[in-house]
């Protein structure tokens, strides 16, 4: 591996174990073997470079859950049965221990703190809102027009970080997928049954 690998490497190690805030530039140097005039060479500068590392940790969580019909089953997209089982994926990978969704939440909470890496991650979300639509509704990453993007994909973000919140703070009482599902199923059949008339 050349030092921009080493330092992506490094840095995993350095988040998964330290955090955002307390992981610095001399701790990612430690663990790569490389030096701190690499970490500007290759990235630009340290919050770079946790961004960069955070989303390959997410991208390996997603790997979990994103392959093909492994993800889906044989269900329809767009249906109650494919939206169930892609979310039951989704959280499988938030009840394993020691889960890397938790570094999601101090993003949330500490954002303020890490300007570069709010805004690094800020495009990178929209870039995985975009991701997530074929594996609901089916079709090409490439196909997604921005408004699904602004959308749908914006929808299934609002319940991917709802959903790493609850499994962050209380895995005991946090939302499964069976409770997701019934919830948009009441949604559905709520908006397509005959209005009740107001009483006078």
């Amino acid at each position: 591996m050349g030092h921009r690998e080493d330092l992506l490497q490094g840095a995993k190690r350095c988040l998964l174990e330290k955090g955002f805030m307390r992981t610095t530039a001399r701790d990612i140097v430690k663990e790569s073997g490389t030096n701190l005039a690499s970490i500007g060479y290759h990235y630009g500068s340290k919050d770079a470079l946790l961004a960069e590392a955070y989303i390959s940790i997410v991208e390996g969580l997603a790997d979990d859950f994103d392959s093909g019909e492994r993800a889906t089953g044989d269900t329809e997209p767009g249906s109650l049965e494919r939206f169930h089982v892609v979310w039951s994926n989704i959280i499988g990978t938030m009840r394993k221990p020691g889960s890397s969704w938790h570094l999601s939440m101090e993003i949330t909470v500490m954002g303020d703190k890490l300007p570069g890496v709010r805004d690094h991650l800020a495009k990178a979300q929209r870039e995985a809102a975009r991701g997530i639509i074929p594996l609901l509704m089916g079709g090409r990453e490439e196909d997604v027009p921005e408004e699904d993007v602004d959308t749908l994909g914006k929808f299934y973000m609002t319940l991917m970080n709802g959903l790493i919140a609850q499994w962050t703070f209380d895995p005991e009482t946090a939302t499964g997928a069976g409770e997701l599902t019934e919830g948009l199923r009441r949604i559905i059949a709520a908006g397509t049954s005959p209005k009740t008339p107001e009483p006078y």
